[in-house]
């Protein structure tokens, strides 16, 4: 592995608007995604640090990959890790610097200029930097001085609700127990994070129908099940070691139906770098059955899934689980009703129509869901992010409970939750409509009384900071500007902010849009060792299937100016509740804040024991374990979803934002997207070649991006490369953050108020930039 490339003083800022374009690979992972990893560890963190950083990541006694939420199996691999982990922790372990020096020689106007890319190149902030009011340059300040300002300007506020507390999904379960612990001693819920603007659709659905806004299913599930439907996720790119669990399912001789506008390389294939076959070979086949549907058509095609099972019901075939359906579900009736109450031909004709699939198709994969005595369906921001994702998991619910598919082996729910630790934020109460079971406990645990009314998501936090609402913002972990929707909207927003403070290990957008003053502080990565006096300390995390392990960092941290998100919290809480009943202090031991956890969170009793074991431990989910749904009606809930799926107005189409494969959430790693043909660029827009050619969009071409919707704003995202790929008809896709400027604040999914990234209205006009 290499020395230290592309250092601030002779890296450029790609223009990322002139791509190679190739063909889309038909497989993903093997020597590529092998040579790949190998490369961005040796240029961020060489040998001596890179080595020890990728024996240790996702090891029992090693540090949880800072990536994604994806479970790890009982038995690891050497390299349990994907090559997504390997650029994660690569940008984790580098050992670029960023201090007072650099920000000496660079104003904030002209950082404010630069990529995401480029800012996130530079390394990890080592160093407090304060940016005063009129100021031109951040400016070391002192650990001491940064927080006295913060605890100073809560003070300040009017009112507790005039500070914000946004949370990203890679802060541990006790930096977040903590976290919210001091945003409600301080009074307020406004506990908006980055659930928000993915899975909340996920969390809402299922809470109503289960009981249990998380998924119910383990890997042994995914493993054993006769059918993995993967529905609006791209694995090979998001979750590649998801691909490894695929591989098992095809083994055992279950079956991979895909529903996805894209045909995504992983899977078509999956070349298993941890074996002979996948290296050299053509690896493992992974779809059974593509089903390449319209953007936003999931709700009319599990309907259609549906109404097919109950037709054959009606005529006697053994199809349901009427057992099931009589002892454990409620709405049964209202839900068949009115399913098979519109006409069939007018039913089939909407249906082939938000869907852009033909009835057959349909047909086809209803006969392999009779033919399975097990079924899992897959799901990630494919179908949260829709005005109409709420209903639409719902009726993926109906789908499952009408075969009994929920609460045995091989079946069940399974939502891919994206950021490390995003679920175990949440569980550990990071959320602004918290239950006043979890605030009962929280206020009998710390003898103060927790706020009740609600406070504010992501959505409302942002209209908030454009009345002149917030007068603090501040951010544990994350890139608020850049993760949020309607960029020229929340940027206007976060600079009416009177101190934004953004606690980060790496440089990013929202350190360059800023309130009218900011403070930066460098935090502790998941990768980094953890030592109080002479105390070497741990945290927890939470992946997407309920399981809880600890993490240990491994490498030394590049400064001593870095503190852990535990410590800053509680440096705050000492500031402004000096006398209050919470012992801030003793938190300095992370086992007093697991015990605080477990008389506070159900599951966690004999927390510390319990996260001590090899593994972790899993927490109890009610409808997995014994069939027991915590609804309002005490049974699984079938529910009534209509019929709906996105208008595309004449001339235009529905664009669906998503990540390049060089990328994992808005981390940029490289300029890559390797699966689809896409080389050293971003800036692009995928057609169809049918729609490109009725819109005149040669291949090649530019064009100006131009979102519609009912506001009359202007939202253009100027400059993009047509790329011709087979998207489905009518629907483009682009690369998030560079087209979040196009989703409006205002459009959100109905009950969840996710923004609806996946399903934007846009036209296209001749590009106002010359190439």
């Amino acid at each position: 592995m290499g020395g230290v490339r592309h250092h601030d003083s002779d890296m450029t800022d790609p223009a990322q608007d002139a791509p190679e374009v190739g063909s889309p690979k038909d497989s993903a992972a093997g020597i590529p995604a092998v040579l790949s990893s190998v490369r961005h560890v040796g240029e961020q963190a060489g040998v001596m640090r890179g080595l020890p950083a990728m024996l240790a990541v996702n090891q029992k006694r090693g540090f949880d990959c800072p990536g994604c939420a994806w479970p790890e199996p009982g038995k690891r691999h050497t390299a349990e890790f994907c090559e997504n982990g390997a650029k994660a922790v690569a940008e984790e372990a580098t050992r670029r610097r960023v201090g007072a020096d650099f920000f000496a020689r660079h104003p904030v106007g002209e950082l404010a200029e630069r990529s995401g890319y480029w800012l996130g190149q530079q390394g990890r902030l080592t160093e407090p930097v304060y940016l005063p009011e009129d100021g031109t340059h951040y400016e070391p300040i002192s650990w001491e001085a940064a927080l006295d300002l913060i605890a100073e300007e809560m003070r300040a506020q009017p009112t507790p609700d005039g500070s914000v507390f946004y949370t990203s999904g890679r802060t541990s379960n006790e930096a977040a127990f903590a976290y919210q612990l001091f945003a409600r001693q301080l009074g307020t819920n406004n506990m908006p994070d980055c659930s928000n603007m993915c899975h909340e659709s996920s969390g809402s659905a299922l809470t109503e129908t289960l009981g249990v806004g998380k998924g119910s299913v383990s890997l042994e599930d995914i493993y054993h099940s006769d059918l993995v439907i993967v529905a609006g996720q791209n694995p090979g790119t998001n979750h590649p070691r998801m691909l490894s669990a695929l591989e098992k399912t095809k083994r055992k001789g279950g079956k991979v139906v895909t529903v996805n506008p894209l045909p995504e390389a992983g899977m078509k294939a999956f070349r298993n770098p941890q074996n002979a076959r996948g290296l050299v070979g053509r690896g493992t086949e992974l779809t059974d059955l593509f089903m390449q549907i319209r953007v936003g058509g999931d709700l009319a095609l599990f309907s259609a899934v549906n109404r097919l099972l109950l037709e054959a019901d009606r005529r006697g075939e053994d199809v349901l689980d009427h057992a099931f359906v009589q002892s454990f579900t409620h709405g049964f009736e209202d839900f068949s009703e009115t399913l098979l109450k519109e006409p069939e031909d007018e039913f089939w004709a909407r249906t082939e129509r938000d869907t852009g699939l033909t009835r057959a198709l349909i047909e086809e994969l209803a006969a392999m869901v009779v033919a399975s005595k097990s079924v899992v369906v897959c799901w990630a921001m494919g179908l949260t992010q829709h005005k109409h994702s709420v209903p639409t998991i719902r009726e993926v619910v109906n789908f499952l409970l009408l075969r009994g598919n929920v609460g045995r082996p091989g079946a069940g729910v399974c939502p891919v939750r994206g950021h490390s630790n995003v679920q175990g934020d949440r569980t550990m109460g990071i959320f602004e409509r918290p239950a006043d079971s979890f605030l009962d406990a929280l206020g009998t645990e710390f003898d103060f009384e927790p706020p009740r009314e609600h406070g504010y998501d992501t959505v409302d936090a942002i209209r908030a900071m454009g009345r002149g609402d917030v007068g603090v913002f501040f951010a544990m972990g994350g890139n608020f500007v850049a993760a949020s929707p309607d960029t020229e909207v929340t940027e206007e927003a976060m600079r009416r902010v009177g101190l934004t403070v953004h606690v980060s290990t790496k440089l990013n957008r929202s350190h360059v849009v800023t309130g009218t003053r900011a403070l930066i502080l460098p935090a502790l990565a998941r990768s980094d060792r953890d030592v109080h006096g002479d105390q070497a300390r741990w945290v927890t995390v939470e992946d997407s299937m309920g399981l809880v392990h600890a993490s240990h960092g491994v490498l030394a941290p590049l400064s001593e100016g870095m503190w852990s998100e535990v410590d800053i919290v509680r440096a705050l809480g000492r500031r402004l509740f000096a006398d209050g009943p919470v012992d801030w202090d003793a938190m300095a031991d992370y086992d007093r804040i697991r015990d605080h956890v477990s008389r506070v969170v159900p599951g966690f009793e004999d927390f510390n024991a319990k996260a001590r074991q090899r593994g972790g431990f899993a927490l109890p989910h009610a409808p997995r374990d014994d069939r027991r749904f915590p609804t309002a009606t005490g049974l699984a809930n079938f529910t009534v979803n209509g019929t709906y799926a996105p208008e595309i107005p004449e001339g235009r189409l529905l664009l669906q934002t998503l990540r390049s494969h060089d990328q994992y959430n808005t981390t940029v790693y490289g300029l890559d997207d390797r699966y689809r043909g896409i080389l050293d660029g971003r800036r692009v827009v995928m057609v169809n070649p049918e729609d490109a050619h009725e819109l005149g969009l040669a291949d090649g071409a530019y064009t100006d991006i131009v979102g519609e919707w009912s506001d009359g704003r202007e939202r253009r995202a100027p400059h993009f490369r047509v790329v011709h790929y087979p998207t489905s008809r009518g629907s483009a896709a682009a690369y998030y953050p560079e087209t979040n400027v196009l989703v409006p604040l205002d459009s959100t999914a109905d009950v969840s108020n996710t923004p609806t990234s996946k399903s934007v209205v846009v036209r296209f006009e001749p590009s106002t930039v010359r190439s």
